[in-house]
């Protein structure tokens, strides 16, 4: 568990490196095919969900200190969504990227990830870990949480939906 500002940007470009590398070999015709277990119970949904999922969560945290920094109250998670709707607000990053292509799809993440390693950077170690920021959270843990945590957890349901093959 990261905690410093150089071992958080470290876990986020490790797993999202290794998240790149699955993502290299899952065939463009089957980035779309809904045969991964959903966010929410009982659901299925496609790569592309998934891609559209850390999409989401990029944004959101983004969208977080973006807020802070304006002065506004922060929504945790988001506006409209409890932390216990995590399924629900799966569904809804599915639904705010779907339609598009591999190719973009593709570079909202990349996007997404500068952006996040850019807000780190920009972070001093007392600001990502010195004090609670969210409950009991710090800063760090928060962005931890949402980018190389679910970075590593996408690749591996990647990796072992590849082992599966087509469904």
């Amino acid at each position: 568990m990261p905690q410093s500002k150089d071992e958080l940007l470290g876990a986020m470009r490790s797993s999202y490196a290794s998240l790149r590398k699955a993502l290299e070999r899952v065939p463009e015709e089957r980035l779309f095919e809904p045969s991964l277990e959903g966010h929410a119970k009982g659901t299925l949904m496609s790569v592309a969900d998934l891609l559209a999922y850390l999409i989401g969560w990029n944004a959101l945290v983004l969208k977080w200190h973006e807020r802070e920094s304006a002065g506004l109250a922060i929504d945790f998670p988001e506006t409209g969504y409890a932390w216990n709707q995590l399924g629900l607000l799966a569904g809804k990053f599915y639904r705010d990227y779907r339609g598009l292509s591999a190719k973009e799809l593709s570079t909202r993440l990349d996007d997404g990830f500068q952006a996040l390693a850019r807000l780190v950077e920009g972070l001093s170690d007392a600001e990502l870990y010195g004090a609670c920021w969210y409950g009991k959270w710090t800063r760090g843990r928060m962005i931890q949480f949402n980018s190389a945590s679910p970075y590593r957890n996408a690749r591996g349901r990647i990796v072992g939906w590849l082992r599966r093959g087509p469904a």
